[in-house]
């Protein structure tokens, strides 16, 4: 059998050099995964039809979709699947980010989890699938390390330089 791993979602090619930060940060955290593109709006069958497969496989998935403007895509995986959705959307300068509340605003029923960042929704995904891996636990874990180390040598060398007083 496979393993567990996130499927990404993009509702278009356009959104390749968003998820980019997203790809780097589940290879760092060493958990398998794959891209797709898709759109709820022009391919609902083929989505439908690569849900159903995704369904079918036996292993566990977590999804992440990527859509702006009218996030119907985050919406549909999450309607059509046993998975956990995270809604992860590109800020959209064209409109100030309002879009936005697309992700936000689903109807009853529908749960997608939404994260703007996408480091931070491969961290989700990376949680998620810990749940049932102890290997991806133990990587989490040294990635939280790794991240209050630096933390903690950067006040320290701050304050070796800092005009303290």
């Amino acid at each position: 059998m496979d393993h567990d791993k996130v499927v990404i979602i993009m509702g278009s090619r356009r959104d390749n050099a968003f998820i980019k930060p997203l790809c780097s940060a589940l290879k760092k955290l060493k958990l398998p995964f794959e891209t797709r593109i898709s759109s709820a709006h022009k391919t609902p069958h083929r989505l439908l039809q690569m849900l159903q497969n995704y369904e079918n496989s036996g292993i566990g998935i977590v999804y992440i979709t990527v859509a702006g403007r009218s996030n119907a895509l985050s919406g549909f995986v999450d309607a059509n699947t046993r998975y956990p959705v995270i809604a992860c959307p590109p800020y959209s300068e064209k409109f100030s980010g309002m879009d936005i509340y697309s992700s936000l605003r689903m109807p009853s029923g529908v749960s997608p989890l939404v994260i703007i960042n996408p480091e931070n929704a491969a961290l989700a995904a990376a949680k998620i699938l810990a749940l049932r891996n102890s290997e991806i636990y133990e990587r989490i874990l040294n990635h939280q390390q790794d991240m209050k180390s630096k933390i903690e040598l950067d006040d320290d060398e701050y304050n070796a330089r800092a005009y303290n007083g």
